[in-house]
């Protein structure tokens, strides 16, 4: 064998060695056949890389998950920052629906300039009611219901033996509800027994 064919067979086995060290592999014995070791190299490498694999599959799919999870948890925030702000307008609303339910029981009965007000003014009630009903705005029913304190405000209580215990005589102020949560409880006037 020539010297530069010695040379180069010793520099490739050095540099095959050097290799395996970086890798965490035991050096090739000097009988070790150069095939036999690309071979268990190959396995190696590809037996690592398939558990690579499955381990960066399953981050991507935790990552998924999660993302998921995030979007769904956004979005029903967002739903409910919506709908707080949407009740709270609602309520300072509810202010100018009273002071027309208080107009129009206070216009007057008799034909004239004050009576063509007063169907202006129903016109424009109807029209406000049917707003808030598009929007998911219900009433609480209350009179002669039993008394819920989840649902009224008793600013009154009258003994009665003519009606049963906690029913509604009167109510004041009428309450709503907003897609079934209490928007502002009816203010009414109780019976109670003696």
């Amino acid at each position: 064998m020539s010297t530069e064919k010695h040379d180069a067979t010793l520099d490739s086995a050095e540099a095959a060695a050097a290799a395996a060290a970086e890798e965490g592999q035991a050096p090739a014995a000097a009988g070790d056949h150069p095939a036999e070791l690309t071979e268990h190299s190959l396995a190696a490498d590809l037996e690592r890389l398939l558990a690579e694999k499955l381990e960066l599959q399953d981050l991507l799919q935790r990552r998924q998950a999660e993302f998921e999870n995030f979007k769904r948890r956004s979005d029903r925030e967002r739903g409910d920052i919506f709908e707080t702000a949407t009740m709270e307008t609602l309520k300072n609303f509810l202010q100018v629906l009273d002071d027309l339910e208080r107009g129009l029981k206070s216009a007057p009965a008799e034909d004239g300039p004050a009576k063509e007000f007063a169907k202006g003014l129903e016109l424009i009630y109807q029209r406000t009611l049917d707003l808030f009903t598009r929007l998911g705005v219900t009433s609480v029913k209350s009179e002669g219901e039993k008394f819920d304190p989840n649902m009224h405000h008793a600013v009154q209580k009258v003994e009665s033996n003519e009606h049963e215990d906690e029913t509604i005589l009167e109510e004041y102020q009428k309450g709503y509800l907003f897609k079934g949560r209490l928007l502002r409880p009816a203010m009414v006037k109780v019976a109670v027994r003696e």
